[in-house]
């Protein structure tokens, strides 16, 4: 068996679930070692199976001039190091399909952005690296649409294959998260994974001094929707974590705070271990007797 079947098989069979975690962007080497120590001690300690993510690149940022990372050569000798300093796996994001073979060589999981989950070229090119691919729901999709884009790279020869819920457009500055997904992207026939602080963004929400928006977001809320998806099952959630949230270059206001994973997780687990719902309720239609 491959590397990637294994770890894919590892995180569809993860209980309660597995975690995809890190800061948004790469920000230096040394804060990139400093947060996946933090986060490999966490998960350890709580027994979850771990998967450490940082983007190389942000390209669809709100502004050009926003921070978009160091880019994907210097980005990925940083992520090599974390794999090879803290033996964990990596996921991160491609936006272009000429990225998917150098980010394959470092990678465990190559995460296909919600803006770009339709893009065929795009999902055929990761799926060719043999990695496990997690594709996020674009905000102006159905549930439904993922199973087309799962089945994209299933035909391209690659059976590892995930799906990833991260909110609804609800007007123009707003998400809203659907429970209801959670439940029908299992037809995708594949683990099912909740992005609880994506999902909170406001895109383009917040209005700068001086002029120009940046994205908002709702950060109190993460705990609300990340209960709500363990209880109702999900395979894995994906959260984005940061030491300084106040201060970090990118997604600040949905990156939730380092001091506080352990005790979210704490209870994410114990909802995790006493909910049923990844088993589907058996409902019996036929007349009441008593």
């Amino acid at each position: 068996m491959d590397s990637s079947t294994l770890l894919f098989n590892q995180l569809k069979t993860a209980e309660p679930f597995f975690l995809l975690a890190g800061p948004n962007v790469i920000e230096s080497e040394d804060h990139i070692l400093y947060m996946a120590k933090h986060l490999k001690d966490t998960t350890s300690k709580l027994g979850l199976k771990f998967v450490f993510k940082s983007s190389f690149d942000k390209a669809n940022r709100t502004s050009s001039k926003s921070f978009r990372g160091p880019g994907l050569a210097e980005g990925l000798k940083i992520l090599e190091k974390v794999k090879a300093t803290y033996d964990v796996p990596i996921v991160t994001d491609v936006h272009e399909s000429i990225q998917c073979e150098a980010v394959g060589r470092v990678a465990d999981i190559i995460q296909i952005p919600a803006f770009l989950c339709r893009q065929t070229d795009l999902l055929v090119a990761a799926a060719k690296t043999g990695k496990i691919i997690n594709i996020k729901k674009g905000q102006f999709c159905a549930p439904s649409v993922m199973e087309n884009s799962a089945e994209k790279v299933r035909l391209a020869g690659n059976q590892n294959v995930m799906v990833c819920e991260r909110g609804t457009m609800f007007g123009y500055n707003d998400l809203i998260v659907d429970p209801r997904n959670f439940e029908w992207m299992r037809e995708a026939n594949c683990p099912v994974v909740a992005d609880i602080t994506h999902s909170l963004q406001q895109p383009a929400g917040k209005k700068l001094e001086g002029g120009g928006v940046a994205s908002g977001g709702l950060r109190e809320l993460i705990p609300c929707i990340a209960r709500t998806a363990v209880a109702v099952g999900v395979d894995g959630i994906f959260m984005e974590v940061h030491n300084d949230p106040l201060n970090a270059p990118v997604d600040g206001p949905t990156q939730w705070p380092l001091r506080h994973l352990e005790e979210l997780l704490e209870e994410l687990v114990t909802i995790g271990r006493v909910s049923k719902g990844k088993q589907q309720f058996k409902i019996d239609l036929t007349p009441f007797r008593d």
